[in-house]
């Protein structure tokens, strides 16, 4: 495989970070990949045990331990830092980490104030540390990794529920990553043709699945990391296609459908029914207020289009 790019970077080495380490080491997307966190001993720990994989597999990518500014020459840098918090919450679970990781995103964002390139955030809560981060920075590609995993669960969750390949599906999980999550069922498919969606069925796999994961693992790790890896290959120009991220939308930010082609991105929204705009506009309006807690000011409306 020929690597689409010189070199990525990754910032973040806990568990989240790790996983997303060893799938880009894996995909062979890059020649190198920068490791920062919030050590220069942790970055090279992490580095080091990526290159033993690399030897192993005999990878193209070849890890290294760096600073935050060293990311700049990077052709996308993914973001999976985490601040130091116990998580308490037994609802909204995503949105305990606001105010913790806030901090942290928005120093990053100041390291690379204006960095020119494709920024994929996976700090939770995504939708808000994706605006925070965007803000603060000023880049002009700046997406939240969040919705394609949620409508990758709903897309296995049907598959799974009618009995056809996971590739059969056609379907989006939009809005909030989190309890205000809205499920697409009116232009959801099967081979094409429209189905009844179980909707209480998928959403409680959309709620359960990752709590399940967390009190076995005690992170869900392995979904964000291929979600970044197939986000990559859209910006990258790779391959073209769709998937659900974190952008503006309104005067907001949130997971909406992007189409990729040729690394450029299309706001691809399907047509809603009545429920559904009802739906998206409560996890609008959750998510405008959440920001405003976040920034502590109320929140200011990003231009339509500003990371795209």
């Amino acid at each position: 495989m020929t690597p689409a790019a010189p070199a990525l970077g990754l910032v973040g080495t806990g568990a989240v970070g790790q996983a997303v380490g060893a799938a880009l080491v894996a995909a062979g997307l890059c020649e190198q990949l920068l490791v920062a966190s919030r050590t220069h001993a942790q970055a090279a720990a992490l580095a080091d045990d990526l290159d033993d994989m690399r030897a192993a597999i005999g990878s193209p990518v070849r890890p290294s331990a760096a600073e935050v500014p060293d990311l700049r020459e990077c052709a996308a840098v993914v973001v999976a830092a985490r601040a130091r918090f116990t998580n308490t919450r037994h609802t909204d679970v995503r949105m305990g980490g606001a105010q913790a990781n806030a901090p942290t995103i928005r120093a990053l964002a100041r390291h690379l104030t204006r960095y020119p390139r494709t920024v994929l955030v996976v700090t939770n809560p995504v939708d808000l540390m994706t605006r925070l981060f965007a803000e603060e920075s000023s880049c002009p590609r700046v997406f939240g990794i969040g919705s394609n995993l949620d409508s990758a669960r709903y897309r296995l969750t049907l598959a799974r529920h009618l009995g056809v390949p996971v590739a059969a599906v056609h379907g989006h999980v939009i809005g909030e990553h989190g309890d205000a999550a809205v499920v697409c069922a009116s232009s959801t498919t099967v081979n094409g043709h429209p189905v009844p969606v179980p909707l209480q069925e998928v959403r409680d796999e959309l709620a359960g699945r990752p709590g399940r994961i967390n009190a076995g693992i005690g992170r869900t790790r392995c979904g964000p990391a291929g979600a970044v890896v197939s986000t990559l290959r859209l910006a990258l120009g790779v391959e073209d296609g769709m998937t659900e991220l974190s952008v503006p939308y309104g005067e907001d930010c949130c997971g909406i459908p992007l189409r990729f082609t040729g690394g450029q991105p299309l706001p691809s929204v399907p047509l809603l029914d009545p429920f559904e705009v009802r739906q998206l506009e409560a996890a609008r309006t959750k998510l405008r207020a959440a920001y405003g807690v976040v920034r502590g000011v109320p929140a200011q409306p990003l231009p339509s289009g500003r990371n795209l």
